[in-house]
């Protein structure tokens, strides 16, 4: 479970331990994979134990570090935010009721480096500043009782602030060139898509083209390792995944399975992403082409992540939900603290803020209301919380099943389209659905 604790408000979430508790146990032949490897180090890398082991009892020290539980447990590092990502702080309420000031006031605390700018604000910007003025109380008290209760309970600590941040530099290599790969997909003949499902087994090598052409499964109780392209990544239990790009979504219509909750990350479009060029953007008609009714079960419930930036926000609701037959339900916050229980940006910071928006919606079917099944899960509520310590890399979201497992009914299908990783129990897809499961961002540790 990733709830730590529940409130009115919201909940207090660990990431980490969620991903811990996925079940990255290696058995069988296969956890023999682990042991040139010391324990506590992260994975690929550290001498290799037959090299340790030239005492004459080497072969026996092997076989038992294969026969052994392998698990791999992801590096804590990543979680380590103990202090705000700017030292600066805004005042408490810079220029209440005044949008201009508060902006002006905001840009000079929050981007001192930049060049100043004229006082003027385009619509994007006061619309911006209008939505927070709105959600600014429900986050501030929400955050601060469940920051409260963290502390009291020991999950959250000021000592934490002390201990500085410790930084561990991303593996190069890491769930590189997957977003690349898909493009080897179009390239594929027809014929290649003849399987909708290939399920993994002891033999942990890939081809290439059966890894892109269709639903890749892993039903064991136990942990699986792929390697693509020369590179290992590990697969939980129970979940499956596609690796494509948008223009190759037929694999999973061909899963043919009806998902009770779907989870949508979008690489929006906006100027930073076009800057950075840290990962590939679609245009809001994009989204609007994938075929959420087609995969979605009856009464399905839709999570939707989305920026800052209200030109999203009301594409969403206006457009994008419509468009799939969703009706608007809620509107919910994932809140990024620090270890120490801190904003990681000021609140009112107007470059970038220490929240996202998820907004939740239900498929709408032919059933009426009065006819619908007793059963069905509660309303969603209106608005909620999510309080966690982010993961420094970009784009890691926090997961929501736990969250989620109240407002739908019992054993579900799960999905999640531009994931990023993968989850036990869920199937995810992504051009880089892979790329947080690449072995260098976990460490291992052999079970006693």
């Amino acid at each position: 479970m990733s709830v730590v604790l529940g409130l009115a408000a919201g909940w207090l979430l660990d990431h980490l331990a969620f991903i811990n508790r996925s079940g990255y146990e290696l058995r069988g032949p296969c956890a023999g994979l682990g042991s040139p490897f010391a324990p506590g180090t992260p994975a690929g890398h550290g001498p290799a134990a037959s090299a340790a082991e030239r005492d004459g009892s080497g072969s026996v020290a092997a076989a038992r570090a294969a026969a052994s539980p392998a698990r791999f447990v992801f590096r804590e590092e990543f979680f380590s935010i103990a202090r705000p990502y700017l030292a600066a702080a805004l005042p408490e309420r810079p220029g209440r009721g005044c949008p201009q000031r508060c902006l002006t006031d905001a840009a000079a605390v929050c981007s001192p480096q930049k060049r100043k700018r004229k006082c003027v604000f385009n619509q994007g910007e006061l619309d911006a500043l209008e939505y927070h003025e709105k959600v600014r109380t429900l986050i501030s008290e929400g955050t601060s009782l469940l920051v409260q209760e963290g502390l009291r309970t020991g999950f959250l600590h000021h000592a934490a602030a002390e201990a500085g941040c410790r930084r561990s530099a991303v593996p190069g290599h890491a769930g590189c060139e997957l977003a690349e790969l898909c493009g080897m997909a179009k390239q594929f003949p027809a014929e290649s898509h003849r399987r909708a499902v290939q399920v993994l087994s002891e033999e942990t090598s890939i081809p290439e083209q059966d890894l892109l052409s269709c639903v890749t499964e892993n039903s064991s109780n136990c942990a699986q390792i792929v390697v693509l392209m020369g590179q290992k990544y590990l697969v939980p239990p129970k979940s499956s995944f596609l690796l494509s790009d948008i223009s190759c979504l037929q694999p999973l219509l061909d899963y043919k399975r009806n998902y009770g909750v779907i989870v949508i990350d979008p690489p929006w479009e906006n100027k930073s992403v076009k800057r950075s060029n840290r990962y590939s953007y679609l245009a809001s008609w994009k989204i609007k082409q994938i075929p959420v009714p087609a995969l979605a079960a009856p009464d399905c419930l839709v999570v939707t992540w989305v920026t800052n930036r209200q030109k999203h926000l009301r594409f969403v609701k206006d457009e994008l939900y419509p468009h799939w037959c969703v009706k608007t339900l809620a509107e919910w916050h994932w809140v990024k603290i620090t270890t120490a229980g801190e904003f990681v940006l000021p609140l009112d910071s107007s470059h970038k803020k220490p929240y996202e928006v998820l907004v939740l919606g239900r498929v709408q079917g032919l059933l009426k209301e009065a006819l619908r099944e007793p059963e069905e899960a509660p309303p969603i509520p209106e608005h909620k919380l999510l309080v966690s310590v982010p993961c420094s890399l970009h784009s890691h979201k926090p997961p929501l099943a736990a969250v989620l497992a109240e407002f739908v009914k019992p054993d579900v299908e799960c999905l999640e389209l531009f994931a990023r990783n993968l989850q036990p129990g869920w199937t995810s897809w992504g051009n880089e659905v892979l790329k947080f499961q690449h072995i260098d961002y976990f460490t291992l540790r052999h079970s006693d």
